[in-house]
């Protein structure tokens, strides 16, 4: 059964779902853009008997506290998801990492990588070659951030692009309105547009910190399962099969669906984890 937290950390309100009995290994879920811990719904029920499940939303997304004067980067959202750790006592974890979910789990292991007990990433890329055709074009505005360029992106949380994040690539019917439905509810939240846009300038980090992840890897060898909608125009399909460069031993798993794989795909990807872990 799930059940629903919040925590104090750094006199913010941290939100995160729960299930699975606490002596069993911790899996950490680390949702993305635009989305909250809620994307995991489907997914949690069917790993609670193994796992004993922690699901937070970031700083500025879901239920968590999201503060005007905190500054939004991805080492910052680290950081707390770090002390979040910390506060509940969990040493050691399996993490599966999500779009933005995977520059903030890689900091973690690249950090402590012997608290790491494995890795799933689903169409969390840390490989220049699994960046869609979109980030040239972000590439671009990093490197000469202008005003305009910045107000430019918000249509990154447009609805309609919140919308095409969850339907493109999927099959007509298979992706339920609910998720997409609340992450729009969330873009209509005080501050909403400059934290956001904070963290679409500072993912330029996550790029030039690709190379340190892929060293981590390289160097300590985790067991890692990369499943990925391999329709996805944002991360592409050459994400996933490059972890295979630096683990061997990587499973790579590619499913006919798009970048949010949860909502169509829930169980399998809960089975290709049973099965790897």
């Amino acid at each position: 059964m799930i059940s629903y937290h919040t925590v104090e950390i750094e006199d913010l309100h941290i939100f995160y779902r729960e299930a699975g009995d606490v002596n069993l290994p911790v899996m950490l879920l680390l949702h993305g853009f635009p989305s909250s811990s809620h994307m995991f719904r489907d997914l949690i029920p069917h790993l609670e008997a193994k796992y004993h499940i922690i699901a937070p939303d970031f700083v500025g997304f879901g239920q968590s506290a999201a503060p005007t004067d905190f500054e939004y980067t991805f080492d910052h959202l680290t950081s707390i998801t770090a002390k979040l750790l910390a506060k509940l006592k969990i040493p050691s974890f399996y993490m599966y990492v999500f779009d933005y979910g995977a520059p903030v789990g890689f900091r973690l292991a690249m950090t402590k990588p012997d608290t790491i007990l494995g890795i799933i990433s689903q169409n969390g890329n840390v490989y220049s070659k699994g960046l869609g055709p979109k980030w040239a074009e972000r590439a671009k505005y990093w490197a000469h951030p202008t005003p305009e360029l910045r107000h430019e992106y918000e249509s990154a949380f447009a609805p309609a692009t919140i919308r095409g994040q969850y339907l493109t690539g999927t099959k007509p019917g298979t992706v339920s309105p609910d998720g997409y439905t609340l992450d729009i509810a969330y873009t209509n939240t005080p501050g909403y547009a400059k934290r956001q846009s904070d963290l679409i300038y500072d993912y330029r980090t996550n790029v030039d910190l690709y190379p340190k992840f892929q060293e981590y890897l390289r160097r300590y060898q985790p067991k890692l399962l990369a499943v990925w909608g391999k329709n996805d125009v944002s991360f592409v399909p050459a994400g996933a099969r490059a972890f295979k460069d630096d683990l061997p031993n990587a499973r790579v798993e590619l499913l006919d669906t798009g970048h949010f794989a949860l909502e169509t795909h829930a169980s399998e990807i809960a089975s290709l984890i049973l099965a790897t872990f």
